[in-house]
């Protein structure tokens, strides 16, 4: 597996369909799509400042890393996330994704985010803004972990 650590990229599609690789310690400023296409990545420590960080993205491990308020419409089409110990700031988020894990995320702007996603895996969050989930499917969540600031979809199982 390929390294990259303690990097600044801006511009559009910086890393496009790069794969196999642990990101750490990187920062992605002004310009879109930086991680399209990608797979097999591990992303450490990581900022996300601009729009769609991962489309069309497949087998993304995400750790201790930030998604700005800019990074809006961020995953989208990608398929085997995890995200842990995370500050997801974002509205609109994901999209037609599968295959979801979080686990120690804060959204503070989870409006219009997880929409149309499936198999959605909720541990330890906080979820602030409204129309969390909206046409999910499999979306599971236990209220003792996580804390819901957010009018939830009716399709979710989050007890």
């Amino acid at each position: 597996m390929q390294i990259i650590k303690e990097k600044y990229f801006e511009g559009e599609r910086p890393l496009y369909g790069l794969s196999d690789t642990i990101l750490e310690n990187i920062t992605f400023g002004e310009g879109e799509s930086p991680l399209k296409e990608t797979q097999s990545l591990e992303i450490k420590s990581t900022i996300f400042k601009y729009k769609y960080p991962l489309w069309y993205s497949n087998n993304i491990k995400v750790a201790d890393s930030t998604f700005e308020t800019m990074s809006r419409s961020g995953i989208w089409y990608t398929n085997n996330i995890s995200i842990k110990n995370s500050d997801l700031q974002a509205p609109k988020l994901f999209r037609r994704c599968k295959h979801i894990s979080l686990d120690h995320v804060f959204f503070s702007n989870a409006e219009e985010t997880m929409w149309t996603c499936e198999d959605v895996k909720i541990k330890n969050a906080e979820i602030n803004g409204d129309y969390f989930g909206k046409d999910s499917l499999d979306t599971y969540g236990s209220r003792e972990n996580c804390i819901f600031m957010s009018k939830i979809s009716r399709n979710s199982s989050i007890r």
